[in-house]
């Protein structure tokens, strides 16, 4: 089969299509036939070197994928059947013809959902998901504040916060970014560029502070969050874009409110299908009817065009899959909505 690859890491120039060994499926895992895939922040990194996958995935890029079940492994529970439709997350490979997943990792894909668009539900909305459910367990009624709101997982959580009647509240860097979050249905936004979001959130919740904080930003946040953090409040790390130093007194603040730190990343979790079914099975079951009220159609369609490094990593690979000799590698690919910068040095 043919795949996205590269052999060094580096700029989006030193990716091409390269023929591989057509994956099998092993015990309990299904072979999907790729028919639309995304691209992630993560994608970028590791082509960059930055961020290998975990040991036993694939080295191939790509975290989501959708398609058709093509075969199925040794073990498998009579969950799917060949022909399937389904999205699934994973640890690597989606961006190539064939990839084997753990059964549990599949979700079936509604019948008024396009390839092209739930190959973009996976690893935002079960990011989203894990931070707030499996990890924050928010509560009705509760503040949730969100960074990166306009981001593919911000955007998701803000309509996952909703359906679970509390109180989205997001940071984002421009007005534009800030107007996307209110369609989707955050409560209000800050932009943290030319203010201080955390005395603007102490403000609208009127001395209280958030319950919640939805944090990839990491060091250069912190004593801003822990100032509108609530008395026992949490506060959830899953990405460090400003890098992981902390120069302060963050112990003695967080002590002082009773507030606890917790981390989670979804790629490195152990490969166990009974956990990933566990996981897409109560995620379908809490937001399968509630899709079409979603704003999930204006994320998938924001296109990033002033995200220079996403675009041109895209552009790369889409012009070398039109000369390649190998027209059978026809699976397009779609961009979501993530906190990227914006200059070429800043990738």
């Amino acid at each position: 089969m043919l795949a996205a690859y590269f052999d060094c890491p580096g700029g989006p120039e030193n990716l091409y299509v390269k023929e591989v060994m057509k994956p099998h499926p092993g015990e309990g895992e299904v072979l999907v036939k790729v028919s639309a895939s995304a691209l992630n922040r993560a994608d970028l990194l590791q082509r960059r070197g930055k961020y290998p996958p975990p040991k036993g995935a694939s080295d191939i890029l790509g975290l989501e994928a959708a398609g058709s079940v093509a075969g199925l492994g040794p073990g498998c529970k009579g969950q799917w059947k060949i022909g399937d439709a389904v999205m699934a997350l994973l640890s690597g490979g989606g961006q190539a013809e064939y990839v084997t997943v753990p059964e549990g990792y599949l979700m079936p894909i509604p019948s008024d959902m396009t390839f092209i668009q739930a190959a973009a539900i996976p690893e935002a909305w079960l990011t989203a998901f894990q931070l707030l459910h499996f990890v924050g367990k928010v509560q009705k009624g509760e503040r949730v504040l969100i960074h990166a709101g306009a981001s593919g997982v911000g955007m998701a959580a803000i309509q996952l916060v909703r359906l679970a009647k509390a109180i989205p509240i997001v940071t984002a860097g421009t007005q534009e970014k800030l107007k996307a979050t209110t369609n989707a249905g955050a409560a209000v936004g800050f932009n943290y560029k030319n203010e201080d979001f955390s005395e603007k959130v102490l403000a609208f919740t009127q001395g209280s502070g958030v319950d919640l904080i939805l944090d990839c930003v990491g060091g250069s946040y912190w004593e801003k969050n822990i100032n509108c953090l609530s008395t026992d409040g949490r506060w959830i790390i899953y990405g460090l874009l400003s890098g992981g130093e902390v120069h302060g007194d963050l112990l003695a603040r967080l002590l002082s409110k009773r507030a606890s730190i917790h981390t989670s990343l979804l790629r490195s979790r152990d490969k166990e299908a009974s956990n990933g079914y566990e996981q897409c099975i109560q995620f379908d079951l809490k937001i399968d009817d509630s899709f079409e009220s979603f704003l999930w159609i204006p994320v998938l369609k924001q296109n990033l065009t002033h995200h220079y490094q996403i675009r041109h990593h895209l552009e790369l690979l889409l012009r070398t899959l039109e000369t390649t000799a190998k027209l059978s590698y026809n699976f397009p690919f779609f961009i979501k909505c993530l906190p990227f910068r914006t200059t070429e040095s800043e990738e």
